[in-house]
């Protein structure tokens, strides 16, 4: 192919690449690295209180912004080093915690809070969605041709629903007097608050997100067992291999780059969690990265965002993501090889 054949298939793309990908993060990665602050002055306020011979002046220090000439504060970027990092990441305190001895304190920062939580849903979740989703694609084609396409209709629906809808719905489940929480309440006769604390929502959010995300994995796999090649199967079905032993030394081989496909987006996707933090409004006892991200950029009392802060916890974020990918990506680039790590 042609350089400018080339360049005119692939410019429009790179450049909406760089404009949209490219340069945010970069701009995201200055920010972590700088703090913008409003200028301040201190200067002297006289107070004249009105008395019946004299008046009392009182002058005090007051701490205020600067205005420029527009009446807009004037702001100063300084260059902090990795200090958003620390501060995100409470390091001062953290050691202080090791230093007494009190670990378990150390869970109750909102940085590792966050993160013990984002690393639980996503490292639960991850097997979960496989199995299940293996499991719905290798019934459905075992089914009767007649029932497939209704019973893959079904199963797509709640990938179909937008993933804060699908959370509310679950929550309102269980919360207060829904249907769930009244059934399990009339069945174990006993009352039931799902939401009052942390572990009932993790379950919910747990099971949310396998419900949402199965039939994804149930669409890859189920287009993957059309490829597998039936000579094999019917091979080792002579050979007197039983069904377990067809799945795992023919099926599942078969299937391992759609494995490591499913496992790359899902692990990029729920480390990413924030439709469940915000659909079960779980703020009070489970936060992920994200959010805390979005906890950063919201405005205080004083209309101040901590931006650099918010950087910071996304480019921590971003690091977590590279870690988890790691693995399937050296076990990709091993295949696209040949070889084996």
């Amino acid at each position: 192919m042609k350089l400018k054949t080339f360049a005119a298939f692939v410019g429009p793309s790179l450049f909406l690449m760089c404009l949209f990908i490219a340069a945010p993060l970069v701009n995201v990665i200055w920010q972590s690295f700088h703090i913008t602050q409003p200028i301040m002055e201190t200067v002297a306020v006289e107070t004249v209180t009105p008395g019946f011979l004299t008046s009392t002046v009182t002058v005090e220090k007051v701490t205020r912004p600067v205005l420029d000439e527009k009446g807009q504060v004037k702001t100063e970027t300084r260059f902090v080093g990795l200090q958003s990092y620390r501060n995100v990441m409470a390091s001062e305190k953290v050691a202080a915690l090791l230093e007494g001895g009190a670990w378990g304190e150390i869970l109750k920062i909102d940085f590792y809070k966050a993160l013990r939580f984002t690393l639980t849903f996503t490292l639960i979740t991850w097997p979960l969605v496989i199995a299940f989703g293996l499991a719905v694609a290798l019934a459905v084609n075992a089914a009767v041709k007649a029932i497939r396409g209704p019973v893959i209709f079904v199963s797509l629906l709640p990938f179909i629903i937008t993933p804060v809808i699908g959370a509310l719905s679950i929550r309102w489940l269980f919360v207060g007097d829904g249907i769930m929480t009244a059934f399990l309440e009339w069945w174990l006769e006993r009352d039931i608050a799902m939401f009052a604390q942390g572990w009932t929502i993790e379950v919910l959010m747990l099971f949310y997100r396998i419900w949402h995300v199965v039939p994804f994995v149930f669409v890859v796999f189920y287009a993957g067992l059309q490829t597998v090649n039936m000579d094999t199967l019917e091979s080792a079905i002579i050979d007197g291999a039983s069904r377990w032993e067809r799945l795992r030394y023919v099926v599942v081989p078969h299937l391992m780059p759609l494995i490591v496909f499913i496992s790359l987006i899902h692990l990029m996707d729920s480390y990413r969690v924030f439709d469940e933090i915000v659909g079960f409004t779980s703020q009070g006892h489970v936060i992920s990265l994200q959010w805390l991200t979005y906890d950063f950029l919201t405005p205080d009392d004083s209309g101040n965002r901590a931006i650099s802060r918010a950087a910071a916890s996304s480019m921590l974020t971003m690091i977590g993501i590279v870690i988890l990918l790691i693995a399937p990506m050296r076990r990709t680039w091993a295949q696209h090889k040949g070889g084996q790590l």
